[in-house]
């Protein structure tokens, strides 16, 4: 299994080492940790991974691999946060849910009877009506139901009436090193170009070498500056929650967007535009840089592109204080507003299908701000986007 596990990783482009992986042996031979999956996961990422940006990769495949296993552990705990559970206000739960969750006695008593069998499972439990498993009518589990259930290790609601979810949720950086299922990507983005000779001269000018030599009547070799496209482009993408659906389709975007434009810098905000940005999503409550400094780094000749399905709550841009994040001091509207007078060349790619646009009243609303220089992230949508940023 570890032989197919370090293949699937090099299949998957992670630079893993030889030596890396018999490190890896070396230490699982020396019992450096306990017969947990969850603590080979983080031993293995340790002895494998080098750089950070592959870490994505690695849990990809690590999740592929070693499906379905599950951690085991003979004097396991878990410290089960309170506020996790009681942070569900009372705007999600209607009065007929409110009272099926008082019919086991309340948060108290949930939370009381979740402890107890935490303490009293020993290993994988499914069907049933008592243990935390699958497939069951215990209130504590996943792929089962109970009306007034703790999701626990379910990738997502199937009944839509757990209490809580809860997997831990983490928004993934894109990589930018997706190769292209088509071409035609960078084709459309290839309109987007303005080249121009500056730098040392490393090129041979053959036709300026003849006229030379013609004239001066020996050998007369010019040289000029690499050809190069002085595009600068600046990009923005709304990341986790609704655009996990559209991961792929933008990592194609990216991967293609790096490839095409040497002169290009890249942010992800959530939902919309506020008062601070980030660069990578593991430490986006550490490493935020503020708006108006991204703003000002960055003069008005560049090409602005925003990437988002624009799907939200009215409020979120409308108002102080929509963002489902955070406090915000001024309306998302506001900064979205402060990008279209700044900079003259603005689109918003859309990867959801433009017929539906006019059911969503947060896409009309954006749509609206960037004076309807929204397009779809499609072939032709790309095209269009980028002749509108060539005007």
């Amino acid at each position: 299994m570890f032989v197919h596990f370090f293949h699937e990783l090099k299949k998957a482009n992670v630079p893993v080492s030889l030596r890396e992986y018999l490190t890896l042996l070396e230490a699982m031979d020396s019992d450096v940790i306990e017969s947990r999956v969850e603590d080979f996961y983080f031993l293995s990422r340790a002895s494998l991974i080098k750089d950070e940006r592959n870490l994505d990769k690695f849990d990809r495949v690590f999740s592929h691999v070693f499906k379905g296993l599950d951690m085991v552990s003979d004097e396991q705990t878990i410290d089960l946060p309170e506020e996790w559970l009681r942070a569900l206000t009372e705007k999600f739960l209607t009065e007929e849910e409110k009272a099926q969750i008082e019919s086991l006695g309340g948060w108290e008593k949930i939370m009381e009877t979740l402890k107890k069998r935490l303490e009293e499972q020993k290993k994988r439990h499914e069907g049933g009506n008592k243990m935390i498993g699958t497939a069951g009518t215990s209130p504590f589990g996943a792929e089962g139901y109970n009306p007034e259930g703790v999701r626990i290790g379910q990738k997502e609601g199937r009944h839509g009436r757990a209490v809580k979810v809860w997997d831990k949720r983490e928004y993934k950086n894109l990589d930018d090193s997706v190769e292209l299922g088509t071409r035609n990507i960078k084709v459309a983005l290839r309109r987007l170009r303005k080249f121009a000779r500056e730098g040392q001269p490393t090129e041979l000018d053959l036709d300026g070498t003849i006229r030379s030599t013609a004239h001066q009547g020996y050998l007369d070799i010019k040289m000029v500056a690499e050809r190069r496209n002085k595009i600068n482009v600046l990009i923005f993408f709304d990341i986790g929650g609704s655009m996990d659906s559209h991961i792929k389709l933008c990592e194609e975007l990216f991967s293609a967007a790096r490839t095409e434009f040497k002169n290009m810098e890249y942010f992800y905000f959530h939902n919309c535009l506020y008062e601070g940005v980030w660069k990578d999503n593991h430490r986006r409550h550490n490493e935020k840089m503020s708006t108006w400094d991204v703003l000002h780094k960055y003069p008005s000749d560049y090409k602005v592109i925003f990437v988002g399905d624009a799907t939200m709550s009215n409020y979120e841009i409308t108002y102080a204080g929509g963002s489902v994040e955070h406090w915000n001091e001024e309306a998302g509207a506001v900064w979205l507003d402060r990008v279209t007078r700044i900079y003259e060349n603005v689109v918003w790619l859309n990867p959801i299908a433009e017929r539906h646009w006019q059911h969503t009243p947060s896409a009309q609303i954006i749509k609206q701000i960037f004076g309807e220089r929204m397009y779809p992230l499609t072939l032709e949508g790309l095209d269009k986007a980028m002749r509108e940023l060539s005007r």
